[in-house]
């Protein structure tokens, strides 16, 4: 019996990973390992839609320097002309895969979003990310060179010790642990923002693929610089649902409880400011006024205009009791986009030979320190795509190890995961949310080293990140599968807290998604990158 073997291995279904399998020549055995079923990562959420400069008054050129503004002197400028540029193809692909986005007439629909300069976001209601995933999901489910391996959960990188390659992963599947050996690993897992206890992301962004690729040696780039969205439903019992940028765009109002419009107080461009600026106003005007939140006021669109762009946001409001023909929504920020990653170069390579990152996982030098809206879904896509030129270095199969039993009793090791997990959250919001100060992230910094160092002390700890591939493992029960899952889960959300954390205390500025109330200014000696290696943080010149 060998190790299950395939060409590549790709983690993760969002846009990225559903796009980039598609695009790996057909010749290529592929797994695409999924932890939850496809169709529930962040991409499936995405409302506003995916910008492209294919309009007769646009072009690559103003769609790069609305995204170089949008990053606040922090894009790698080389990495958003080769989005910019490729971003018509990638649409084109796109529609001829049948993604059904809105037309008028026969022209594709173009929406104005906050920061751009043109309408060019397209768009499929407001369900535009539901629309893509779905179309991939499709086409990977068709192609017999695709194997989706569903409800898995990657562990563990598999390095060759001689080279420090990347030849594979260890998997967490139907009760075993189990190593899968390739040629090329892709990581494609999203990203995490179930760090923060107010978030617009689905539960399985847990930053599982940074996590793994940092703990493996590879290098992580800019992680400080969260995207905080501004207008995320706030009932209480609900979940922060994104409203989408898209509302604003087409005319909605943000208005305080007096029923004023309180925006131009903080930026001249009221609610089509840039995302970190509207989120600060607005966090910071609550701390003025100490409610809650604020209200997005969707009156001022026509009602038939509401109807057409905008049902699913109608629909999950009315779940909440909130109709938004005759009232506004009550908003407030919650953690939504993450520009760091892992770093990347335009083919998706990663410091790690074998190992590849694309989407919100990778830090391409894209998003700089605030990602130009509706960017996102475009990156996945025009970077995936580049998935179509990899080259494999053939490697021979070895033979598998015999299975081994575990029995397993966990649950007083699981009460400790259980409020590291449930506490990290509530730390991070307060500490590493809108507003940073260094007094505030040091205390977090000492609680979070405290708790990976409690983790990694209990003997769960050998079946996640001490394995080596001569090891595999059965557990004895479905609950030991899900506390084993729970503590890797665990031990990744407070290793990017940790990588968060230690990133926005050492960059002393203020700069787009990263805002130091001790440090209020942006500094010319910090146009840089934040580059990490393991225990080793650094400042890199930009590309």
């Amino acid at each position: 019996m060998n190790y299950p073997k395939f060409d590549v291995i790709v983690v993760g279904s969002g846009a990225a990973g559903l796009y980039g399998a598609l695009c790996l020549p057909n010749k290529f055995k592929v797994a695409l390992i999924t932890k939850d079923k496809l169709n529930t990562g962040a991409s499936d959420w995405a409302q506003g839609g995916i910008a492209a400069a294919i309009g007769r008054d646009d072009s690559p050129q103003l769609h790069l320097g609305d995204t170089l503004k949008a990053g606040a002197g922090l894009c790698d400028r080389s990495s958003v002309q080769f989005l910019v540029e490729n971003a018509a193809d990638s649409i084109k692909s796109l529609v001829e895969m049948g993604v059904a986005f809105d037309r008028h007439q026969s022209r594709l629909s173009m929406t104005l979003e906050a920061a751009h300069s043109r309408p060019r976001v397209l768009h499929a209601a407001d369900t535009t990310g539901r629309a893509i995933v779905a179309t991939l999901a499709q086409q990977v489910l068709q192609r017999e060179n695709i194997q989706v391996m569903s409800q898995a959960f990657a562990l563990q990188l598999w390095l060759d010790q001689k080279t420090n390659s990347c030849r594979g992963i260890s998997v967490l599947k139907e009760g075993k642990i189990t190593w899968i050996q390739s040629s090329a690993v892709i990581l494609a897992t999203g990203g995490g923002g179930q760090v923060f206890s107010q978030t617009t992301n689905p539960v399985v962004s847990t930053g599982d693929g940074v996590a793994i690729a940092w703990r493996s040696g590879a290098i992580i780039k800019d992680p400080e610089f969260v995207q905080f969205h501004p207008t995320a439903l706030t009932v209480p019992g609900a979940p922060r649902f994104l409203i989408s940028e898209a509302v604003r765009g087409e005319g909605a109002h943000l208005i305080d409880s007096s029923g004023r419009r309180f925006l131009s107080d903080y930026h001249p461009d009221g609610e089509l400011a840039p995302r970190d600026v509207v989120s600060r106003a607005i966090f910071t005007h609550l701390q003025k006024t100490g409610e809650s939140n604020v209200y997005l006021d969707l009156r001022p669109i026509p009602a038939d205009r509401i109807r057409y762009r905008f049902p699913n946001i109608i629909r999950v409001c009315q779940h909440w009791d909130v109709d938004l023909f005759t009232k506004p929504i009550p908003v407030a920020p919650a953690a939504h986009y993450w520009m760091g990653g892992i770093a990347v170069d335009t083919m998706n390579q990663t410091s790690i030979p074998g190992l590849y990152a694309v989407g919100e996982t990778a830090s391409t030098g894209v998003h700089g320190a605030n990602r130009l809206a509706s960017n996102s879904l475009l990156e996945c896509v025009v970077y995936a795509a580049q998935l179509a030129k990899l080259e494999l270095s053939p490697i021979s199969p070895l033979a598998a190890p015999k299975i081994e039993a575990i029995t397993a009793n966990w649950e007083s090791e699981i009460e400790l995961v259980s409020l590291i997990r449930n506490q990290l959250p509530d730390l991070m919001w307060k500490s590493a949310g809108i507003c940073r100060t260094a007094e505030v992230m040091e205390e977090a910094i000492a609680a979070v080293a405290s708790w990976r160092s409690q983790l990694k002390s209990l003997p769960l700890n050998q079946y996640v990140n001490s394995l080596v591939p001569s090891q595999q493992f059965e557990l004895n029960s479905v609950e030991a599968q899900s506390q084993l899952k729970l503590y890797a889960e665990t031990l990744n959300l407070l290793d990017i807290a940790y990588l968060i954390l230690k990133s926005a205390a050492f960059r002393t500025e203020s700069r787009g998604g990263h805002y130091r109330l001790d440090y209020p200014a942006t500094s010319a000696d910090w146009s840089q990158h934040t580059v990490i290696q393991q225990e080793q943080w650094h400042k890199s010149p930009l590309n």
